[in-house]
């Protein structure tokens, strides 16, 4: 690379919700802005969490300045403790952002860190770049974006925002300070596009207080309101609230408590001691007296509030006369999730709330009209959505366009498309690899494509395991093949098909045994053809099969 050139590398977050994370690489080095993970969907069973493919970083491991966070939600800081176990630099952050960032590398015991504070309105210098921190709102304080002086021009990248003039922590997002960036010259704005295919405004954080109000006036038993963990200024609505009505609060759901317990020390949450009730003295504050914040807003299987759904929870019951707030909305991909919590807690009594039905969530990031805003003071000659889903993207370029942004000046990118800026030009030049690094069992585990389509398979259709003794000298099958199916068919038409199974595979060996066929490795693939033949035709699914060949 030349002095004068700029390349930008987004590694996660585009056609998809979650994992953010872009390296901004000059000839001085690179900037890595967020470093985010998203959690698994049926897609991806039996894991964790799926993180960017960072082998670019790999690639350029010299090269790496440091990495600038823009807020604290997982999806923009999940991927930092496995990242930072491979690259030992700075990492710049907000007061609350580092806060739990630092919870989270003792969590996986990464004692080094050089986590450097910032606060919006401060400018930094690392590696070559010029670094400022704008203040924005988000359904987490401490929310920035971040400008970025390159040797190309001036380019800024939103993070989450939206534009809250009531915002119930803080300041409104300083619009004043993008306008002065769009006099200066913005070369390309990389903007939030989560909300894109909403028209108007989001409503104020502000307006859930009213929802919450009129809950907690009718309630007569305990009121149980789930939440993001990091949602801290959903918490604080809730205790809030609390106050007002006399009730006394306990926490459930590991993050949750973590969190909670950080935005306290850290005086981004007003919950006094006096109102704390700990989670094993819950049953013995009376129902009316009691408020309960717990993760589970997603449906997620072994978060606090579906467990109680479930009946499962150590501490926590639901019946009539309790009711429940589900305080977010549905990512996509967790409906059926969330469908079944509503369920369950419905069954069992609880009066429950949700959204859309109820204002009992409001978004933290900007509509079509708030984009509309940020972009007319902003004035970017070139723009490329982020954040999101494609038709999330494709919808922030439409908007970008009803403002005069030419098309051409528009780039939707894939995670790996590279963008290149030189001389107030850009222009699209090869990909890089970008897909997921998926842990499993707390480590970063083989990203094949192939482990993951037999899990898919696992799941859909079963699996066959065969066991066949066969002699060593000449391969002859030594007694009927075993086989066991799992996760296959019904027990009544398994048992048939079982039947039949071991006849096909006897069938197989016999054959094989006349052309002298001895090796283990090309009887197993034999069997494996065979039998999946078999099946295929029988029941038109295509289990696992598991031969194991015993030699005697």
């Amino acid at each position: 690379m030349d002095k004068n050139t700029l390349q930008v590398v987004p590694l996660g977050g585009l056609g998809e919700i979650g994992k953010n994370m872009t390296a901004v690489r000059q000839e001085s080095g690179i900037v890595l802005i967020d470093a985010g993970m998203a959690f698994p969907d049926e897609e991806t069973p039996g894991i964790d969490l799926i993180l960017p493919d960072f082998s670019y970083l790999r690639e350029h491991k010299d090269e790496l300045k440091g990495i600038v966070l823009t807020h604290g939600h997982e999806d923009h800081v999940g991927a930092l403790p496995y990242v930072l176990r491979e690259f030992n630099v700075p990492v710049y952050g907000t007061k609350l952002t580092l806060g739990l960032v630092r919870s989270k590398l003792k969590e996986f015991g990464i004692k080094r860190g050089d986590l450097r504070e910032i606060k919006a309105g401060d400018r930094q210098k690392l590696g070559g770049f010029g670094l400022e921190f704008i203040h924005v709102n988000h359904s987490i304080p401490d929310a920035v974006a971040v400008a970025l002086r390159t040797a190309a021009g001036l380019i800024v990248f939103s993070g989450d925002y939206k534009i809250d003039l009531t915002p119930i922590e803080g300041a409104p997002m300083d619009l004043a300070r993008l306008a002065a960036l769009g006099d200066e010259g913005v070369l390309a704005f990389f903007g939030d596009s989560t909300n894109s295919e909403r028209p108007g405004y989001v409503p104020s954080e502000k307006t859930v207080e009213a929802t919450f109000k009129g809950i907690f006036e009718k309630a007569k038993g305990r009121i149980i309101v789930a939440s993001f963990a990091s949602h801290i200024h959903r918490v604080s609505q809730v205790v809030e609230a609390a106050k007002r009505h006399d009730r006394l609060v306990a926490v459930t759901g590991r993050s949750m408590v973590r969190n909670v317990d950080i935005a306290r020390e850290l005086g981004y949450l007003d919950l006094p001691s006096s109102m704390l009730v700990d989670q094993k003295d819950i049953g013995k504050v009376p129902d009316s007296d009691l408020a309960i914040i717990m993760t589970g807003s997603q449906g997620e299987p072994m978060a606090a509030l579906s467990r109680i759904a479930a009946g499962t929870h150590r501490t926590v019951e639901v019946g009539p006369g309790d009711t429940v707030v589900l305080a977010a909305h549905p990512i996509p991909g967790n409906e059926r999730g969330v469908a079944r919590t509503i369920n369950g807690l419905m069954q069992r009594g609880a009066d429950v709330h949700y959204s859309p039905l109820e204002a009992v969530h409001v978004s933290g990031h900007g509509a079509q009209e708030e984009q509309k805003i940020v972009l007319s003071l902003l004035k970017p000659k070139f723009l490329v959505p982020v954040h999101g889903e494609y038709k999330m993207l494709k919808h922030h370029k439409d908007t970008a366009m009803s403002l005069g942004i030419p098309k051409e000046n528009i780039f939707i990118l894939e995670n790996g498309g590279r963008m290149e800026f030189k001389n107030g030009e850009a222009r699209r030049i090869e990909n890089v690899d970008a897909g997921m690094f998926l842990v499993d069992a707390g480590a970063i585990a083989d990203t094949s494509d192939a482990i993951m389509r037999e899990r898919q398979q696992l799941s859909g259709d079963g699996m066959f395991v065969v066991v066949a003794r066969v002699n060593a000298q000449n391969g002859q099958l030594l007694g009927p093949p075993d086989v066991i199916s799992r996760g296959f068919a019904d027990p009544q038409a398994e048992n048939g098909l079982v039947d039949e199974s071991v006849a096909a595979v006897t069938k197989t060996l016999e054959r094989t045994a006349k052309r002298r066929i001895t090796d283990a490795e090309a009887l197993k693939k034999e069997i494996r053809k065979d039998l999946s033949s078999f099946l295929s035709k029988k029941t038109r699914k295509r289990p696992i099969i598991l031969p194991l060949v015993v030699e005697v």
